[in-house]
């Protein structure tokens, strides 16, 4: 069955609603929720790798996020019939990397996964050299790439978490190099809290 962007739409939309969901959630438990967040090197900080996109510091937060995760889980689903285990594996690796590296404090928000998914359609598409990816990527590129180019530069003393954009960004384009088929080549198949964006 052809793959459209249509078929995952409703995936789309009700993974942002979740994340809504789970913003509200915060709002009227008693602890705080964004204690689940990601913080490098320690143990709780490992519930974190997944749980961080769905945590936000505050609506703003959450705002400045879902319009461009919307888009880019769009044009994701719209153009690579693997699109939720792209995601699974960007926020796995990304948030790894953060975890591993990354500054002591408590990451919260979905821009991780966002520069991650920047990387990867921008690397992906030039990869795969195919005119619905290339077209995505050159999109991507038009509309995030500045985004991407200053989000990943160190703001020290600042709350964005620069090095959650740095990694989930490094994480993206690993997995769009690693997944992705070049068209005549051999490779694999195609915050106490530091908030991010």
């Amino acid at each position: 069955m052809k793959h459209t962007i249509q078929q995952e739409l409703y995936g789309v939309i009700g993974f942002v609603a979740v994340i809504w969901g789970t913003f509200f959630l915060g709002c009227v438990l008693p602890f705080d929720i964004n204690s689940f967040g990601l913080t490098p090197r320690t143990l709780v900080g490992l519930v974190g790798i997944p749980a961080t996109p769905f945590l936000h510091a505050n609506l703003q937060h959450l705002l400045s996020n879902t319009v461009p995760l919307f888009v880019l889980l769009t044009l994701l689903a719209g153009s690579n019939a693997r699109s939720w285990e792209i995601v699974t594996e960007v926020v796995l690796l990304g948030g790894l990397l953060l975890w591993t590296f990354g500054r002591n404090a408590t990451h919260v928000g979905a821009s991780g996964l966002i520069f991650g998914l920047i990387a990867f359609l921008i690397v992906s598409g030039f990869r795969e050299k195919r005119i619905v990816p290339l077209i995505v990527s050159m999109i991507v590129g038009f509309l995030y790439g500045g985004t991407l180019l200053s989000g990943v530069l160190p703001r020290f003393g600042s709350q964005v978490s620069w090095d959650g954009h740095l990694f989930g960004a490094i994480g993206g384009g690993i997995i769009a190099y690693v997944l992705t088929r070049e068209p005549h080549g051999t490779s694999a198949e195609s915050v106490s809290g530091t908030q991010d964006m």
